[in-house]
């Protein structure tokens, strides 16, 4: 080994480092993407999500983001916390977060798992101390940090890409589940929020000669919709749909638990935290869960009710019901029936719900409002025919249970990411015998 791998600082890396753009952000396109610190402490950008600021063109060639940047936090309780950059939209950074940009003669994605690694968060919790109040640290003290890195860069790289191929394909399911989840938001938009299929059918019986054509949806699927609107005090619903509280079709269930009291056992922690991190629950002995929970039924939704205009709802996949347990700041909503939990889960996603929700709160400040959970238990909601509701569960189903697929070897990949990049980034591991392995 001596000889192949060289100690320097990460500055000694960079052949840029740069703080970013103070300016307000705004929702509408008014000029490039403005990314800050919330939009990189999943690890993940979704550049959909990233709002706008206005700039000139000299701001703009300042502070613009190109592939293979990497961004790095530098004050708040995400200091330190990276994201590496991959073929960005037209974007510019806040001046919260620090831009490196790599030397010729080190590959940019191997520095980005540098600052992901142990070496680089050990330095940083020195460098931190006891800052708990507001942790900071500026650029030049982050880039201090030791680096131990291959003297060849077509290592690095290789490194690199054992890593990436990993994150690649997390990023992959990620993108294959918004897919997922906006084509079973679209169908239950459709069918119970614009009421298509029973608008399809009213205009076609208003027209002669018009009876038995296609109306875009099965026969069989087709026939269980009505073909008229009736009043009601949501106003226009569909002909014999039900006008009634959210709890004809959910249970409220708040069974209190405390895993303290099994300090050894292994349990399945959904958090909002967790759910923030990519929707995959936290497995916490007892010991270390110190405050009461609910309990999870199998079938269970959970609705955030802390700062519900920050939408949180969650299909948990329940490995185990008697080691499943929620944060009190969720709502655990159970449908009458198994069969009904795929509409039950588009339902409190929806933004007729999210509404709801929204307008039962309590709390003062925006950061700490809570919405109240026996309120939204009988929320006023259009409910459909047991059979339709069962119909739309066969559909929407299979979509759900891809989406809990896709998150499940999501959080297998990086559990084994997690397992190889101390070993990689630190050369104990070689790249060869790391590649084979992931080859078996």
């Amino acid at each position: 080994m001596a000889g192949e791998w060289i100690n320097c600082k990460l500055a000694d890396a960079c052949r840029s480092i740069d703080y970013g753009l103070t300016a307000s952000a705004a929702d509408s396109a008014v000029g490039p993407r403005f990314l800050r610190i919330t939009d990189i402490v999943s690890g993940h950008i979704d550049w959909n999500s990233v709002p706008y600021v206005t700039a000139d063109d000299e701001t703009v060639k300042k502070c613009r983001l190109d592939d293979g940047d990497i961004v790095l936090a530098r004050t708040g309780a995400s200091t330190g916390t990276s994201c590496y950059v991959s073929n960005p939209p037209s974007a510019i950074f806040a001046s919260y977060l620090v831009r490196l940009k790599a030397k010729q003669e080190f590959d940019s994605r191997f520095l980005a798992y540098y600052l992901k690694s142990d070496a680089f968060w050990s330095y940083m919790r020195g460098v931190l101390g006891d800052k708990s109040a507001q942790p900071n640290a500026s650029a030049s003290t982050m880039t201090k940090a030791p680096l131990h890195a291959p003297r060849n860069k077509a290592e690095q790289r290789a490194i690199a890409h054992i890593l990436g191929t990993l994150d690649d394909k997390i990023e992959l399911n990620q993108r294959m589940n918004a897919t997922l989840e906006e084509m079973a938001r679209a169908v239950f938009k459709s069918w119970f929020v614009d009421f298509d299929p029973v608008r399809a059918k009213l205009a076609l019986s208003e027209v002669e000669g018009a009876e038995g054509r296609d109306t875009g949806l099965p026969r069989e699927i087709a026939d269980l919709f009505p073909d008229g609107f009736e009043d009601s005090e949501l106003g226009d619903v569909p002909e014999g749909w039900e006008v009634t509280g959210l709890h004809a079709v959910a249970v409220l269930k708040k069974e209190s638990v405390k895993p303290m009291q099994a300090p050894a056992k292994l349990w399945e922690h959904y958090s909002i935290p967790a759910f923030d991190a990519g929707r995959a629950p936290a497995v916490e002995t007892g010991a270390n869960i110190k405050s009461s929970k609910y309990r999870v039924p199998t079938a269970s939704i959970l609705v955030s009710k802390l700062n519900p205009r920050f939408p949180r709802v969650w299909l948990p996949d329940v490995q185990d019901e008697e080691a499943a347990v929620c944060s009190t700041e969720f709502m655990s909503f159970v449908p009458l029936h198994y069969a009904w939990r795929p509409f039950l889960y588009e339902l409190m996603k929806s933004d007729v719900v999210q509404r709801g929700i929204q307008e039962r709160v309590t709390g003062s400040t925006g950061s700490r409002q809570r919405a109240r959970p026996e309120d939204v238990a009988v929320m006023r909601i259009v409910v459909p025919s047991p059979e339709l509701i069962e119909t739309f569960g066969r559909i929407v189903g299979p979509l759900h249970e891809k989406t809990l697929n896709c998150i499940c070897e999501s959080r297998t990949l990086a559990a084994l990411r997690d397992a190889l990049l101390p070993k990689l980034i630190s050369g104990e591991l070689r790249v060869g015998d790391a590649a084979r392995y992931l080859a078996v």
